[in-house]
């Protein structure tokens, strides 16, 4: 016959797993309840879809079966591009790309006062912005103008050489205002598809699907810290040394124009048809 001691132990082992399995059951139920109130939310969100779409296309009024769809991989094979008019800054006008891109044109070579530098683009991630390049360079856009802009971590927090201004001549003062174009724009791309971390090459703008010509290639991993507007299109695979050679020289004391001059003799693209 158990003993008071014992059964007083016994009592407190049975309160014990009353207790524990009390809070089983609440800990159960709180989750169950958090589920459901995220589902909740998410149709919630969804019967407002669809009630839009319901009154925006009129005819069959009947309720239709939520869905999310995953949204459908990018096939530049598929993309017309478009090149509106932009008088904005024009300076040198060639003319528009065509709506078609060349999706064979996979490398653009500049030729400068530096050196080579070597792009590889990704004209199946940004056709347009390629496409654009391959455009400009057939007319010889590009021949004779100087990067016109320094940024360097010590005084900008980027790392940055930028090109791409007709308005940037040879002569190397760095008079431009940075506002030169071709005459179009064109909408962004591969947005978020890349860090702008070193050697990656970049659009310039003046806000959302603002791209005309100008572009910047980095030098430093700081530009990393850039947030996701401007399309990136292809990366530097030769020509490092020369980009670090200009940034270690400076820019000049009255703007931002490298003191090692950048003149870009030439551009030309390999792969094209």
């Amino acid at each position: 016959m158990a003993t008071g001691k014992e059964r007083q132990r016994q009592l407190a082992r049975e309160h014990y797993e009353r207790q524990m399995q009390r809070r089983i059951e609440r800990q159960a139920k709180t989750k169950r309840n958090a589920v459901i109130g995220s589902t909740i939310g998410v149709v919630v969100v969804i019967g407002g879809v669809v009630a839009a779409v319901t009154l925006i296309g009129g005819g069959d009024s009947r309720p239709q079966a939520a869905s999310s769809p995953s949204p459908s991989p990018f096939d530049a094979t598929k993309v017309s591009c478009s090149y509106p008019e932009d008088a904005k800054g024009v300076t040198k006008k060639v003319g528009t790309p065509p709506s078609k891109p060349d999706l064979t044109a996979t490398q653009m070579a500049l030729n400068t006062s530096q050196g080579e530098i070597v792009v590889d683009m990704l004209p199946m991630k940004a056709p347009c912005t390629v496409n654009s390049f391959a455009f400009l360079a057939s007319k010889d856009y590009f021949d004779g103008t100087s990067c016109h802009r320094l940024v360097t971590p010590e005084t900008g927090g980027l790392a940055i050489l930028q090109c791409g201004d007709p308005k940037a001549t040879a002569d190397g003062k760095g008079t431009t205002d940075g506002q030169g174009g071709p005459g179009y724009s064109f909408a962004d791309e591969n947005l978020g598809g890349m860090p702008y971390g070193r050697g990656v090459v970049a659009m310039a703008n003046s806000g959302e699907n603002t791209n005309g010509s100008q572009f910047f290639l980095i030098f430093g991993d700081e530009t990393k810290s850039l947030p996701p507007k401007y399309t990136p299109f292809g990366t530097v695979s030769k020509g490092m040394d020369i980009l670090d050679k200009v940034a270690k020289g400076g820019f000049l004391a009255d703007n931002t124009a490298p003191k090692v001059k950048v003149q870009i003799k030439d551009v030309t693209i390999s792969g094209k048809s």
